[in-house]
């Protein structure tokens, strides 16, 4: 007789709860859950964003102007589909909960939580605004008191705010006495063995999935000082361009611009949206924020390889997860908890004459609102 603690049910209760703890990423921002079954990767779902409200200061002569509160949404791609897969025989011996913790359910809520809080990092690339020096890594207080500035101008909420940082900031930072010695708090073990402390107003995280960006290939050459130029002129608000080069005679444009990359334009950095391959000297791009209006003479700069360490609040990025259809014919279950859904399935495989266990989320991510957000470049 099987033992009871093998069922699917079980694994995957326990599974869940080791998966959640073990992320860091995912815990930290915005989550959208429901109960709404759906088949499979790339479903599209509606997402409300969080509602962003303005305070103002009271006139006493005309009174009070009600804010309209209004409830957008956007499309979310379940576009991401975690799975683990494994013999059930390579499991079926375990005797007791130790065994099945320590063959299975530990290591594979660890290799999705890697996965997911992979993927989640990628959503670099919407934030244009940034701090720090790309190719030095953060390694003073200054880089965090930037990032608090850059966050500060956009009007960014003090509540809330946190920074991740990879791996070889986290040990710059570590070292110093104020981060050293900053009070800890965090509301599960993994997230206080990846925490840095309170700085700044950031609690201050360490995850290992975040990103380097490497930056397109796009440069000049020839010419007499040969510089990037937008090709016409941009009215104002505008987010297309086409750029150009001017200086001299037989300045050339070659190379490429990939989304992500940071554009400096009249000392503001933008974030491009959709890139390309310079033609006939000439590149079209996509660029947030809205530009501002342009003149042909105006310099555009592009910032080189850099690591993608983030600050933000939750309502920047959404974290959106949706329970997985149940196959039929075969042993599966599915359990959710704390905005997270996990599918557990036990079947044979025909092909190989094996029985298999599997395990997958399905879930997606979306940039709410990139004024939240800023990069710190390292």
């Amino acid at each position: 007789m099987a033992n009871e603690f093998l069922e699917v049910k079980v694994i995957a209760r326990l599974t869940l709860q080791r998966l959640i703890e073990n992320m860091v990423f995912p815990n930290l921002i915005y989550r959208d859950f429901s109960n709404d079954f759906q088949p499979g990767k790339g479903a599209k779902i509606q997402v409300k964003k969080p509602v962003v409200l303005e305070a103002k200061d009271f006139d006493e002569t005309n009174g009070v102007v009600p804010q309209d509160i209004k409830e957008s949404s956007v499309e979310v791609t379940l576009d991401r589909l975690a799975t683990v897969d494994a013999e059930w025989g390579a499991i079926a011996g375990a005797t007791n909960i130790d065994d099945l913790n320590r063959l299975f359910i530990e290591p594979s809520a660890v290799a999705l939580a890697e996965k997911i809080n992979n993927d989640g990092l990628f959503l670099y690339k919407d934030i244009p605004y940034i701090a720090g020096e790309a190719g030095t890594t953060p390694a003073s207080l200054d880089v965090i008191a930037n990032a608090r500035k850059a966050l500060n101008i956009n009007k960014v909420p003090l509540a809330g705010r946190v920074a991740v940082w990879d791996p070889e900031a986290e040990a710059s930072l570590s070292v110093i006495p104020s981060v050293a010695n900053a009070e800890k708090s965090a509301s599960t073990a993994a997230l206080r063995e990846g925490e840095l402390g309170r700085l700044y107003s950031f609690n201050n995280y360490m995850a290992q999935g975040v990103k380097v960006h490497t930056a397109g290939t796009l440069a000049v050459g020839g010419g007499t000082n040969p510089k990037i130029v937008p090709k016409t002129a941009v009215a104002a608000g505008a987010t297309a361009l086409t750029l150009a080069v001017t200086g001299g005679t037989g300045p050339t444009l070659t190379g490429t611009l990939v989304k992500g990359d940071i554009l400096t334009i009249k000392g503001e950095p933008y974030t491009v949206v959709t890139g390309g391959t310079a033609a006939s000297d000439e590149l079209a791009i996509t660029v947030y924020p809205a530009l501002p209006e342009l003149k042909t003479t105006d310099a555009i700069t592009k910032i080189t390889d850099h690591t993608a360490n983030l600050g933000f609040i939750p309502q920047a990025f959404a974290f959106v997860t949706r329970p997985l259809v149940l196959p039929s014919g075969v042993e599966a279950y599915v359990v959710s908890y704390n905005g997270v859904s996990m599918r557990v399935v036990k079947g044979y495989d025909l092909k190989y004459k094996k029985e298999m266990i599997s395990m997958d989320v399905l879930y997606g991510y979306k940039t709410m609102y990139q004024e939240l957000a800023v990069r710190i470049l390292g």
